[in-house]
């Protein structure tokens, strides 16, 4: 679907530029875009590298497991439906840690792995668990101390301080999930309270 909503819209862009006579410009523009992305690809491929190999002596170094022994009441509290033990525990604290050192490339894979988890959990149903949305939720929301992806667009694109805008994206990031984490608490007691009545 999404594929189709992007090529419909470079559709009708070539469309409108043909019919004002700006084709070269969007030409013009494609050749531009395109050395952009490379460049910006090589400045993030640095900075991934560096937050990867930092995150990977965190974890040998055992900090990443303690944060997630310190997640767990968190988790509990978030996710009452999740066994403690269970390792969706284990890749959502993952997913969590990873987001709030602005690694979302690296929070992906394992989020991936913890809806597979929450998926189980659900036995497999196509109908998302209260669980699986809360998870979605928060990672969408995406709670960050770093926001590094801007960080290195800023820097790519010549800002004279590029970490500027880290205590204002920690207070919209902070709202952000705050809000999140109040409408699932608030979603699934009303859930809970329909099934009541049932």
């Amino acid at each position: 679907m999404l594929n189709k909503l992007w090529g419909f819209m470079i559709l009708i862009g070539i469309l409108f530029a043909t019919a004002t006579g700006k084709i070269g410009d969007v030409g013009t523009a494609a050749l531009d875009s395109s050395k952009e992305a490379v460049t910006l690809c090589i400045t993030m491929l640095g900075i991934m590298s560096m937050w990867t190999g930092l995150m990977n002596i965190a974890k040998k170094a055992g900090i990443i497991d303690a944060l997630t022994r310190a997640l767990r009441p968190v988790l509990a509290f978030l996710f009452p439906g999740v066994p403690r033990d269970h390792k969706a525990n284990e890749y959502m604290a993952a997913n969590i840690i990873s987001n709030v050192l602005g690694l979302g490339w690296a929070a992906t894979p394992v989020g991936l792995k913890a809806m597979e988890e929450l998926k189980k959990l659900n036995h497999g149903s196509h109908i998302a668990s209260t669980d699986m949305c809360t998870f979605l939720i928060i990672n969408i929301s995406s709670l960050q101390l770093i926001p590094v992806n801007i960080i290195a667009y800023r820097s790519q694109y010549g800002s004279v301080s590029p970490t500027s805008i880290i205590g204002m994206g920690l207070i919209a990031t902070i709202i952000s999930t705050a809000a999140g984490v109040l409408f699932s608490v608030v979603a699934r007691k009303l859930g809970g309270r329909k099934g009541d009545r049932k």
